[in-house]
């Protein structure tokens, strides 16, 4: 069975380096054959999987298969149960079996680094929020998009700044008085749907200027081909 890794941010003020490096290491473990066989049947499973049932299925030593369903379990793709299976508990009811099914986390590597989910989610809040009220679906994604970006910036300041777009995949580099940003992180999105996607990425990097307090920088569209298509010049 395939694994498929999807990326998703569940917090969008979560720090990268960490993120990757844990996300990493997971896909890393899988590349061991035995643990990947392992992580296949668990999750071709309707129902928890124990330590017996696993190494009976694919021939390996009970021994064996406990210790790379525990690193799997380490490395978050798999979540660990103790159930009793008798149905009793209390003193007399024996100990717990200790059961491996999918976890629910999903994660992915990406270079360059991508935010396909940050953006949707974003653009499915304007739909719905502009099917509930009529505001315009466009002006609902820019303030949306505007709101986020003050979040993101909410916890630094002007001096952080290249360190919170580093953050979030943008790649900033200075260009005179300038900062560019050598990487987009919806960049399939932007092919495809360069208005929707560059406004709301040009309305991200206000609100996120506004967070940081940066009043020295105003954000501008300036798309060139290999850049993101928002620069931030010098304030006038």
């Amino acid at each position: 069975m395939p694994v498929a890794f999807t990326l998703v941010f569940v917090d969008d003020t979560e720090e990268v380096p960490d993120r990757d490096i844990a996300a990493i290491s997971a896909i890393a473990a899988l590349d061991e054959p035995t643990r990947r066989r392992l992580y296949d049947y668990v999750v071709g499973q309707d129902h928890p999987v124990g330590r017996d049932e696993a190494a009976e299925a694919l021939g390996l030593a009970r021994q064996t298969a406990a210790f790379h369903l525990d690193r799997l379990a380490v490395e978050n793709l798999l979540d660990v149960l103790h159930v009793r299976r008798s149905g009793r508990s209390g003193p007399g009811a024996g100990r717990p079996a200790k059961l491996y099914r999918r976890s629910a986390a999903q994660i992915a590597v990406s270079l360059p680094d991508r935010r396909y989910e940050l953006a949707g989610r974003l653009l499915a809040q304007a739909v719905e929020e502009s099917g509930a009220t009529g505001e315009p679906a466009r002006e609902v994604l820019h303030r949306r998009a505007r709101e986020l970006g003050v979040r993101l910036g909410a916890d630094g300041d002007e001096t952080q700044l290249l360190r919170v777009l580093e953050r979030y995949g943008f790649e900033p580099r200075h260009d005179g008085e300038s900062v560019v940003l050598g990487n987009c992180p919806f960049h399939a999105l932007a092919r495809a749907h360069t208005q929707t996607v560059c406004g709301m990425n040009l309305h991200l990097m206000r609100g996120m200027l506004e967070g940081l307090g940066a009043t020295g920088f105003e954000a501008c569209l300036a798309p060139e081909p290999g850049r993101c298509c928002v620069r931030l010049d010098p304030a006038a």
